[in-house]
């Protein structure tokens, strides 16, 4: 059984963006492409729609085969050590949604793809997705199908925004990676761009994209596809 590998980039900004892109030609060297997760507004006053350098930039990585999953609304705002969405109300949670889905529909970058940070979503922020206009779901232990109602579990390997970043488990999350795709599973690898700038973060992804290619995990990103109409069909 062939296994399939994801791997997504958070925190993408004015001063992470080079280290996002060297990466980025790392993983072009390899033929993979990169699931982009980008915040309207994260710490330090960020604002995506003052930054037209990241959204070009985004913008042509998802003209080369990347993918665009929006990561959050304003992260800024969220009381310290709770992710944005893990606790939300559907009421509250609809209303970051769409605010987030103009500033995406603003910048060109529109998504019907959502990650909430740090991979949490309360049942409130669930509820509220698809008449937010979302369709496909990626949490810590699954990928959801909001529309046909499926899910595919796999965990997120992470270094960066909730995961560790030490040398122990740097070491783990590349053993865990070569695991899950020697058994044919979907291996989900996520780093923040901060992390991108430091040695050892950053040769741990290397090694655990190698280990699961390694393995034959076949490279994608997050993507929903509409259904298809059947011919004839009422």
């Amino acid at each position: 059984m062939t296994g399939q590998l994801i791997v997504s980039v958070s925190g993408i900004k004015d001063e992470t963006r080079d280290f996002a892109a060297a990466f980025a030609e790392e993983m072009d060297a390899r033929g993979v492409p990169l699931s982009l997760l980008v915040a309207p507004r994260l710490k330090d006053k960020y604002r995506l729609v003052s930054d037209p350098a990241t959204q070009d930039w985004v913008r042509a990585r998802r003209s080369r085969g990347d993918a665009v999953v929006l990561h959050g609304y304003d992260q800024a705002a969220t009381k310290r050590r709770r992710a944005e969405f893990a606790s939300l109300p559907e009421h509250e949670a609809r209303l970051r949604l769409l605010a987030a889905d103009r500033v995406m529909e603003q910048t060109g970058l529109r998504t019907r793809l959502f990650a909430p940070p740090r991979w949490l979503a309360s049942q409130g922020a669930v509820a509220a997705l698809p008449s937010a206009g979302f369709r496909l779901l990626a949490v810590m232990t699954a990928v959801h199908d909001l529309e046909r109602e499926t899910s595919v579990r796999s965990r997120v390997l992470g270094i960066g925004e909730g995961f560790r970043a030490e040398p122990w488990w740097c070491r783990a999350l590349v053993l865990g990676s070569g695991r899950t795709a020697r058994r044919g599973g979907v291996v989900r690898l996520a780093v923040t761009a901060k992390q991108l700038g430091t040695s050892g973060p950053r040769q741990a992804m290397l090694d655990a994209v190698d280990l699961a290619l390694y393995h034959h995990a076949r490279p994608q990103v997050y993507r929903w596809e509409p259904r298809i109409p059947q011919i004839g069909a009422a």
